[in-house]
């Protein structure tokens, strides 16, 4: 296979901390000979696991690239058993235009693994992250949130999987993370995400969906701060801090999307009526949300209700909606209180 014209500045494999960039070489009006410069850095000390954690997976979700920004500066060699690759803004270009899919292809990176080293941009990030980095990694924590589209309550990520063994570790470093819910998650599409990509190869992935709204708040970089400290203990790479030793003493509440059922999905445009807010218990046949005709008035809204009873794990964030959208999100709750794993 062709090789990636993405070129790291950094030595993977030298112990320190390096501040660089992956360069990939992009032709444009404004630049002839032009770069993508995507920050990364790397932190090496000995032997032990490598992690690598990844935001900006879409470019409006910012949990991922705060925490992570905040880490890479922190951080020292003295830390560290292993190697940590930091990647705060993966998807650069559609981080720096603060949209969830990139500006120049209009690709999404996390629906364009494997990538082609000869495909589109943001193919070929996918592509370097796919052959590079994913290759050097044991553990891997890719950092979302609802992004300008979608809210959710503050949840760490694993899939089902076909291995068992492999998804116990997940579920372990999953309950590391220590976000207050934890979600056996159901994707409508899990063709190209990184995800899959992750998981394919065999390695330990968790994923998060930290809030929404385009934004952050104080509290979901608050979990994420402390969510990947957690996952970096787990792994066995840095030590916790006598104050993070009492971690039993916070707990998780255990979800689970079973089925499509879990999805609700607007048939109709119009305006947005939250019936219920994130995080309430909702019964079966309960009505979580109507749409508004906002082309006349006098005409009744379209109501949407529950098609399982359970929490409300997330929502449609935007005042209008259009047909297709996801208006909601009900899952199981399978256990409350759940201690959060070392």
């Amino acid at each position: 296979m062709r090789a990636s014209p993405i070129t790291p500045t950094v030595d993977y494999d030298a112990n320190g901390v390096q501040h660089g960039f992956l360069r990939l070489p992009y032709s444009r009006d404004d630049s002839a000979w032009g770069a993508i410069m995507i920050p990364l850095s790397v932190v090496k000390h000995g032997e032990g696991p490598t992690v690598l954690l990844t935001g900006g997976n879409h470019g409006d979700e910012y949990e991922g690239p705060i925490a992570l920004a905040k880490l890479a500066g922190a951080l020292q060699a003295a830390d560290v058993n292993g190697r940590v690759i930091i990647v705060p803004y993966m998807n650069y270009p559609a981080f720096r235009a603060g949209t969830r899919t990139s500006p120049i292809d209009a690709g999404n990176l996390n629906r364009s693994f494997p990538g082609r080293p000869d495909g589109s941009v943001t193919e070929k990030i996918a592509d370097y992250f796919q052959r590079e980095l994913l290759a050097r990694a044991d553990y891997v924590l890719d950092i979302h949130a609802g992004g300008r589209t979608l809210d959710f309550v503050p949840f760490a990520a694993i899939h089902v999987l076909p291995d068992g063994d492999q998804q116990a570790r997940c579920e372990r470093a999953m309950r590391a993370f220590g976000a207050p819910y934890s979600m056996r998650m159901l994707e409508l599409d899990s063709v190209g995400l990184f995800d899959s990509a992750v998981e394919e190869a065999g390695k330990v992935f968790v994923s998060t969906e930290l809030g929404g709204g385009g934004t952050s708040t104080a509290q979901s970089v608050a979990i994420a701060d402390r969510g990947v400290r957690g996952f970096l203990a787990h792994a066995g790479v840095i030590e916790r801090k006598a104050g993070e030793r009492s971690v039993g003493a916070r707990t998780t509440t255990l979800l689970d999307m079973p089925d499509g059922t879990c999805y609700t999905t607007s048939e109709h445009r119009g305006m947005l009526e939250m019936c219920r807010d994130l995080g309430d218990t909702v019964e079966a046949g309960e009505v979580l949300a109507r749409v508004h005709d906002i082309d006349r008035t006098g005409a009744r809204p379209v109501e949407y209700r529950a098609q399982r009873g359970g929490l409300l794990a997330a929502r449609h964030f935007p005042g209008l909606v259009q047909a297709g959208d996801t208006v909601a999100v009900v899952a199981d709750v399978v256990e409350r209180n759940l201690p959060v794993a070392a």
